[in-house]
């Protein structure tokens, strides 16, 4: 049964409540010192009365003595109604005070999206934040994203989408919020990997296709301006010694200026090759922008080769490779980077499909020469979770692959018995019966 979700009239009821057993308290504390002050007087009154009238003794059982059992008296019964009152006052509370009735993160999430469906987007974002406050959840923080995205305020997004990935580093929602935040504020390439990352765990998921092709064409669209820009200042022959940095795939390649002092060979081939062809037409400067900025692009992956490091995460293992996509000399050097017995570690139940299928197809490349720790890789990626469920329901021409990869280079006829007995062992896990 789905926990009731109590009102804002209820909490704000049991609230009060908390509010007036504050007050109670306080009000039987000046009680007490109310009777402290009030036997004390009495007393006092006995004394000096008795000293008075020390003669007439016959009328003491009408004087101190009544007095002092009247005050009692009147204390006692204001203790008993003061007694009566809280038990009354503690019952009436108590049916208010249920555990039902106080807020909790789930209500208050589910109070939130209540909000979010009338598009008060702001009384959502305060329910989140209670719900946040009192149990933080990737799901709270992802619908609290959602709801500054609607009220355009994106950095506020992008944080939150972060919270929500370093609690749930799975989570596609927060992939694809964050992508949507990270286009608002200019972060092309950021929203290009968020969106891309986001369709890798869910291939069919048509929104996420969609996403992810307009945050690439903005993305390649601002390289073109750069690269552009950069080209047409060395066409016009503007005077400027140094370099315009020009940023394709997160690293900044250097074109250098016309300069009477100094220019790189290669520029000046591309200058004359546009200063040649200027009067050919924009489709030919369309091309040749497109072939720089596929030589920059060149450039810096060959640059990020040589800054390999291991990644701590399946998300950044596959924002690295994708990087490296094309070039499978370089995919292989980021294998080689990663202990194999890290593997499981790295990609815990964050394994995908495609990127399986890319890892054995970039082992097969250096199997022949590197054969020992080729089989540790094959061995390490067995001993991820879910790793038979994948293969599994891996596509008949994947698994067709994978049994061509086996039997033509894995198996092959050079491979020595000892590694021949443990790819006999390991091929069952790869290769199901087609």
């Amino acid at each position: 049964m789905a926990s009731r979700v109590p009102s804002k009239h209820a909490r704000d009821q049991a609230l009060d409540f908390q509010g007036f057993f504050n007050d109670l308290q306080d009000w039987e504390l000046s009680l007490k010192e109310k009777d402290k002050k009030m036997k004390t007087q009495p007393e006092e009154k006995d004394v000096s009365t008795t000293r008075g009238n020390v003669k007439n003794s016959s009328k003491l059982s009408g004087g101190p003595g009544v007095s002092l059992r009247q005050g009692q008296s009147k204390t006692e019964t204001r203790q008993h109604e003061y007694s009566r009152n809280h038990d009354a006052i503690s019952r009436i509370s108590s049916s208010f005070m249920t555990e039902d009735s106080l807020p909790d993160a789930a209500s208050e999430k589910e109070l939130g999206n209540e909000y979010f469906k009338q598009k008060k987007f702001k009384d959502a974002i305060d329910c989140y934040s209670r719900s946040i406050a009192l149990a933080p959840t990737a799901v709270a923080y992802a619908n609290r994203a959602m709801a500054y995205l609607k009220i355009k305020r994106f950095q506020e997004a992008e944080d939150d989408c972060m919270e929500a990935l370093n609690l749930d580093d799975r989570y596609i929602k927060a992939y694809s919020r964050r992508a949507t935040a990270r286009k608002e504020l200019g972060k092309f390439k950021e929203a290009t990997e968020d969106a891309e990352f986001a369709l890798w765990l869910e291939p069919q998921n048509q929104e996420l296709k969609k996403q992810y092709a307009e945050a690439k064409s903005l993305y390649e669209k601002e390289i073109l301006q750069k690269a552009s820009g950069a080209m047409k200042s060395s066409l016009h022959g503007e005077p400027k010694v140094g370099k315009s940095v020009v940023e394709v795939n997160g690293d900044t390649q250097g074109v250098r200026s016309t300069s009477s002092s100094s220019q790189g060979a290669g520029v000046a081939a591309i200058q004359d090759h546009f200063m040649s062809n200027r009067k050919t037409g924009k489709q030919e400067m369309k091309s040749s922008l497109q072939e720089l900025a596929s030589r920059a692009a060149s450039r810096a992956m060959a640059e990020a080769a040589k800054n390999i490091t291991a990644p701590n995460s399946a998300y950044q293992f596959e924002v690295s490779w994708q990087g490296f996509l094309g070039d499978r000399a370089i995919q292989a050097r980021y294998l080689k980077a990663i202990p194999p017995n890290a593997l499981p570690q790295i990609f815990k139940n964050a394994l995908s499909a495609p990127i399986l299928i890319d890892i054995i197809k970039c082992i097969a490349t250096f199997f022949t020469t590197e054969m020992d720790l080729a089989i540790k890789f094959l061995d390490n990626l067995t001993k991820i979770p879910r790793f038979d469920m994948i293969i599994m329901c891996l596509s008949s021409t994947d698994k067709a692959d994978i049994l061509k990869i086996w039997d033509e280079v894995f198996t092959e006829k050079a491979t020595p018995s000892g590694y021949a007995d443990t790819l006999g062992k390991l091929r069952p896990r790869y290769c199901f019966k087609q």
